[in-house]
């Protein structure tokens, strides 16, 4: 049997309408509210982990975010300077080893003119110390840029001699720049001769001629 919806009647016994509720009517604030809290739950729980993620409580940088930032350019940073001090080294290293190489060349072209000039010496049998008979003058340079210097090669004995003169041309300090070897013929007895000493590649700057051996015969 159906059941009917209750009645109420007015004061004067008359019965009004039966009071219809209805299923919206009971359940739509229910939704309406439930719905609300759900999203301002779901709001504040973006809100929270956004905050979380990026700030503090205080508004500051969050201290893991700041320490992982700090972290990063840190080694962002020591990576840049490790890159430019590698490559500071790698130019260095490169200059160094040019330099090294041009002074290596440089002394041993040296060496080789001064081992020639000393076999042209050593070649010379039965010759006799004859570094005495031999005075050079004042440096000047050639055209061309070789070192030149005028020797004079006086003759002590009784007959005539020829000479070998081995000359190093050296830098202020004394380094040897250069080396070369001069015969003179035929020198007289008790005479002098004159002769010129040149070097073989160019030099600059102050340069002086060492008379370095010399041998008569």
């Amino acid at each position: 049997m159906d059941r009917q919806p209750p009645t109420r009647t007015t004061a004067t016994g008359r019965p009004t309408a039966p009071v219809r509720v209805t299923a919206q009517d009971v359940t739509a604030p229910a939704v309406r509210h439930r719905s609300r809290a759900v999203a301002a739950a779901l709001a504040a729980a973006v809100l929270g982990a956004a905050a979380l993620a990026g700030c503090s409580s205080s508004g500051k940088p969050n201290g893991a975010i700041a320490s992982a930032v700090e972290k990063g350019a840190s080694a962002a940073a020591s990576a840049a300077a490790s890159a430019a001090a590698s490559a500071v080294g790698s130019a260095a290293g490169g200059l160094s080893s040019a330099a090294g190489a041009a002074a290596g060349g440089l002394s041993s072209a040296v060496a080789s003119a001064e081992a020639a000039a000393s076999s042209a010496i050593a070649g010379v049998k039965g010759g006799l110390d004859a570094k005495a008979d031999v005075a050079a003058g004042a440096v000047t340079t050639t055209p061309d840029g070789k070192a030149e210097v005028p020797l004079t090669v006086t003759n002590p004995e009784q007959q005539a001699n020829r000479y070998v003169i081995q000359i190093n041309f050296t830098d202020a300090s004394g380094n040897v720049l250069d080396a070369t070897a001069v015969t003179v013929s035929d020198v007289a007895a008790g005479q002098s001769a004159q002769a010129t000493a040149r070097s073989n590649r160019d030099l600059t700057g102050t340069v002086k001629a060492v008379v370095s051996n010399a041998v008569r015969y």
